[in-house]
Formats: C-alpha cells, sequence, structure tokens
C-alpha cells in the first residue's frame, strides 16, 4: 500500500527517510500530450522537489509511453538526476515489454517499476495469460511481445495496480455496483468470512497474486486506506481467486 502526497505537501526532515516519495513526469496537461525529453524530465524533477519542499525523489516513473520517446535522451535524465542525488530509482507507467526494452538498452539504471491499470474487473494482463491460443477469445490476442506480468516477474519490476476498484477505464466503481450484483455477492460473503469490509477483498485479489504486486489506491480518505489495507496480507485461498475473477465476468477455460 502507498500514501500520496499533494503538490505543497511537506515531509519534516525527521521523518524524511520514513517516506517513499514516488513522482511521475511525461503529461503535458495543457496539450495533452506526452513528453519524455530530456528538457521535460529533468524541468518537472526540479519542480516537484520545490513543490514536495525535498531533495529527492525515492521513485521517479515515465508516466505512458511517449510516442516520440528517444532512449538515449531519457538515459542522459536518468544519469544526470541519479548523479545529482535527485532521484534514487527509476520506473514507468503502462509501458509494454517492448517499450520497456527499448528503454533497457539505453537506461543504465534498473527499470524497478511499472504502474499498470488492474482490477477484478479490468484484468487484461491477467486475463492474456489464461486464455493464450483460445480461438475466439479477444483477450487471447498476444500484442507487443505480451505477458506484461511475467515479463515483469522475470526482471525485477514490480507491479503497482492502479484505479484497483475501477469497473474499467471511466465506468466507476464495482463495488456496491448493481451491474455487478454476482461480483458484489462473493465479494461480501468472503468479507464476512474474514471480518474484513468490501474494500479488502478487492485489494487481496490484487496482492494474493504471487508478483507481489502494489496497490495504488488514488484515495485522500482515511477509512477508505485503512479498509484497503486489511486486504494487503490477506490469505485468499486458490479457489476464491478464481471464484472472485469467475464473478466478474471473466472466462476460465
Amino acid at each position: 500500500m502507498r500514501a500520496a502526497l499533494r503538490r505543497g505537501d511537506a515531509v519534516h526532515p525527521s521523518e524524511r527517510d520514513a517516506v517513499t516519495i514516488q513522482t511521475k513526469v511525461g503529461i503535458v496537461r495543457e496539450g495533452p500530450y506526452y513528453d519524455h525529453s530530456y528538457e521535460h524530465i529533468v524541468a518537472t524533477v526540479e519542480e516537484s522537489l520545490r513543490a514536495l519542499d525535498t531533495d529527492r525523489i525515492d521513485i521517479l516513473l515515465l508516466h505512458r509511453p511517449d510516442a516520440l520517446v528517444e532512449p538515449e535522451e531519457v538515459a542522459r535524465a536518468f544519469d544526470e538526476l541519479e548523479a545529482a542525488g535527485k532521484v534514487r530509482a527509476f520506473g514507468v507507467s503502462n509501458h509494454t515489454p517492448g517499450q520497456i526494452e527499448l528503454l533497457r538498452r539505453h537506461v543504465r539504471q534498473s527499470i524497478v517499476v511499472n504502474q499498470l491499470q488492474l482490477s477484478i474487473t479490468h484484468a487484461p494482463i491477467i486475463a492474456q495469460g489464461l486464455t493464450a491460443n483460445m480461438m475466439g477469445e479477444p483477450e487471447a490476442a498476444t500484442r507487443d511481445g505480451g505477458g506484461i506480468v511475467d515479463y515483469c516477474r522475470l526482471h525485477d519490476i514490480t507491479v503497482q495496480a492502479w484505479s484497483p476498484f475501477q469497473s474499467g477505464l471511466v465506468d466507476g466503481v464495482f463495488l456496491g455496483a448493481p451491474e455487478h450484483a454476482e461480483l458484489n455477492a462473493v465479494i461480501d460473503r468472503l468479507a464476512a468470512k474474514y471480518g474484513v469490509p468490501p474494500i479488502a477483498i478487492a485489494t487481496a485479489w490484487i496482492t494474493r497474486h504471487p508478483a507481489r504486486m502494489q496497490v495504488v489506491l488514488g484515495t485522500t480518505t482515511p477509512d477508505r486506506v485503512a479498509g484497503a489495507a486489511q486486504g494487503s496480507d490477506l490469505p485468499l485461498t486458490r479457489a476464491e481467486w478464481y471464484e472472485l475473477y469467475r464473478a466478474a465476468g471473466h472466462r476460465i477455460p
């Protein structure tokens, strides 16, 4: 579980070593478009350091792929930021195996994180492996190397699941939603069994995966953070994990 700092927040110097600060670069909201140029990466990091009143970023992510990326520029920015002690580790967001491999060819530092959208109802990165070679299954298609979860495990890249309670990209939260009645019935039954709130079961479905994924909540509500955290170490059985997967409408061949 990760807590988020907002722009303008500051960490007291005595607490700095106990806090992991992670931020992203790449989105130009005025466009909108993506920019992974040397100038944009360095300038955005400097802006973040000032906004958070800190001397370093612990993990810096490239936020979504930039179609015009020049990996040599990314490498130059990473080298400069690391040498200056301004960034300690680097990662990406929503990158495919091929896109990561392109970066790895030029970037000297390890890529330690890949943020990917994942929830019980939005699980193409899981479904692709289960439906591989199944004719007529859209999620069976392999694109750009496929198998991003397995790729990350092979290369010691931590998957961070964003929008962990979203039905889809813009379809709202599935918890308590009438259109997901079957799934919520299973969630509620398991929540009663384990004595936790439903949000903990939704979290546990992600953290139960052996890839040791982290969950990015995207909330500033303490109760939601506390409830979700109860699922971090919840020992869902294989049968329960697959039952939730099926109840979300995914096919198991």
